[in-house]
């Protein structure tokens, strides 16, 4: 074995990395840790997102590689599995070389690329002084930084009330100016209170001002004027629901609260008692991205446990080129995953991975329910939350049927509409007398993702 702790302080680029990477050392943020037994190893460890970064390292000439945007290198998931190794206290199970650790062999030029060597310049990284840090722990510094994180949280919450008077004045005005002509001048009216509301620190419903022209212009033009009355009325909802969140239930004020703009952090969740959990198998059904005004790209891999559906939501930088989650369509995994606060709990990440994802061509497992069963399940659900965006459907028995232009989802007793974007890609399922499969809801489309049929499986 080539690697020590010495050869680690060398790599590492400063000694916050080392901090860092000594954070990660606990097993349970690592899905896989591996080896071939031939100097290789290679492990999965899962960051902020839903999908582990993928690390490997050679031993012999400590080559390193991984998938994390970081611009040090090595980064923290390098240093961290390198001390992992070292250390010997977690066991490196022996498995076959997956394809992206032989991809990246196959793309190595060398050791001398991949492993360049300490400057004399460069500042020395301790790993024992890391420990001395942690023992100078200040208390009166923590107790400062608590105090400071309270006026900060108090200025923001003065400042969201402020950006809500805003909302209010702006609602007005396009109701009295008329709503049938507010498609128009969407885009430009909607682009200045989203800025008003992003200076007020209301991210969430900046975004969502921000979003409206586009979803308003994927409308026929007939359809519009109704739409925008709902949106504008769905923020008037949210503003005043956020005035009176004291009032309302702790799932409720959770919700309120995200849809404005603050954030549950991965590290709060992890750590919070009273978190659903759930543990199983997960089969991915359907995998989305889209970008957002913000330059950032959301990623979402919608899940099915035993009797539950869930959510993953990224949000990755444009700039990283990253479009999926990693995950594929059919994959299949067995994991621990914990649920952000809600009154309809959909969103959750991986506390713990257990197995990597590995593509599937079992049928998905469907309930037996149809689709008016289904859509009385949304209903229940918009009861508890009424800001309700998409809702997982699961069907069986239903058939497409065509109308002109558009397609709808029958079953005998409910039609609902299906996506216009899905003319093209659901003209195949025209033939069969009956489909099972999952969809998503938002209120007005339904837009089919998964659907087993009597010729096999058909995804959007």
């Amino acid at each position: 074995m080539g690697l020590t702790l010495a050869k680690i302080e060398e790599l590492a680029p400063d000694q916050g990395s080392l901090a860092a990477a000594k954070k990660l050392l606990k097993p349970s943020s690592w899905p896989t840790i591996a080896e071939d037994r031939a100097g290789l190893i290679w492990g999965e460890c899962q960051g902020s997102g839903a999908t582990p970064y993928r690390i490997s390292v050679t031993e012999a000439d400590a080559g390193y590689k991984c998938s994390c945007p970081s611009r040090k290198f090595p980064c923290k998931h390098s240093l961290a599995l390198m001390w992992m190794r070292v250390e010997g206290k977690v066991e490196f199970q022996e498995r076959p070389v997956p394809e992206w650790v032989n991809d990246w062999l196959a793309r190595r030029r060398g050791p001398s690329a991949a492993s360049p060597a300490a400057t004399p310049e460069k500042p020395k990284a301790s790993i024992s002084a890391i420990e001395e840090i942690e023992a100078e722990a200040d208390p009166k510094a923590e107790a400062r930084a608590a105090a400071a994180r309270e006026r900060n949280r108090l200025e923001r919450e003065t400042s969201i009330t402020n950006g809500l008077d805003e909302l209010d004045i702006w609602l007005a005005d396009q109701t009295d100016a008329g709503l049938a002509a507010f498609p128009a001048k969407a885009s430009a009216v909607c682009r200045v209170m989203a800025q008003r509301l992003f200076d007020a620190k209301a991210a969430g419903l900046a975004l969502r001002v921000d979003t409206m022209p586009s979803r308003l212009f994927a409308l026929p033009d007939a359809e519009r004027p109704m739409a925008a009355i709902r949106e504008l009325g769905m923020l008037h909802l949210l503003a005043e629901a956020y005035r009176r969140q004291n009032d309302l239930s702790e799932p409720m004020r959770h919700d309120i609260r995200q849809l404005v703009g603050w954030n549950v952090t991965r590290e709060a969740l992890l750590e919070d008692k009273q978190a659903l959990r759930v543990s199983g198998t997960w089969r991915v059904w359907a995998v989305r991205s889209e970008v957002q005004p913000d330059k950032l790209r959301r990623i979402e891999t919608w899940l099915q446990g035993d009797d539950r559906q869930a959510v993953l939501i990224e949000y990755v930088p444009v700039s990283t080129g990253a479009s999926s989650s990693g995950y594929s369509l059919g994959d299949a995994f067995e994991a621990e995953l914990v649920f952000y606060p809600a009154s309809v709990a959909l969103r959750a990440l991986i506390a713990n991975q257990l197995t990597g994802a590995e593509p599937s061509d079992a049928p998905l497992a469907l309930p037996e329910q149809n689709l008016a069963a289904a859509y009385g399940l949304y209903e229940d659900a918009l009861i508890e939350k009424p800001w309700l965006q998409e809702y997982p459907m699961m069907f069986r028995g239903a058939r497409l049927r065509r109308s002109g232009d558009a397609f709808y989802l029958h079953d005998g007793e409910i039609s609902l509409p299906v996506a216009r974007s899905q003319s093209t890609v659901s003209w195949p399922l025209l033939q069969f007398e009956t489909i099972d499969g999952a969809a998503l809801w938002d209120g007005s489309e339904l837009t089919l993702c998964w659907s087993e049929t009597a010729l096999g499986r058909w995804t959007a």
